[in-house]
């Protein structure tokens, strides 16, 4: 991970704690995956920090399977 005073290379500093999150709940992300509704492919690429965006419906549904709140699957990176 980059050190916290530099910005993703798209200008943000929202971070994603999806793995930790699986880690805790047992789960792969294949299963959150088929559980959620989206590729896996997806997935991986908002737990991997690379996503530019992510849809409301889909970061509820990430919500509901995991029982979890929006701020415990993103967070910000200080400055």
């Amino acid at each position: 991970m980059p050190p916290a005073d530099i910005e993703n290379a798209d200008g943000h500093r929202i971070v994603s704690h999806l793995d930790e999150l699986l880690a805790d709940r047992g789960m792969t992300l294949t299963e959150l995956a088929e559980r959620v509704g989206v590729t896996i492919v997806n997935l991986s690429v908002l737990k991997n920090n690379r996503a530019k965006a992510v849809r409301f419906s889909t970061l509820t549904a990430i919500c509901d399977v995991l029982e979890c709140e929006p701020g415990d699957v993103l967070g910000l990176r200080p400055h």
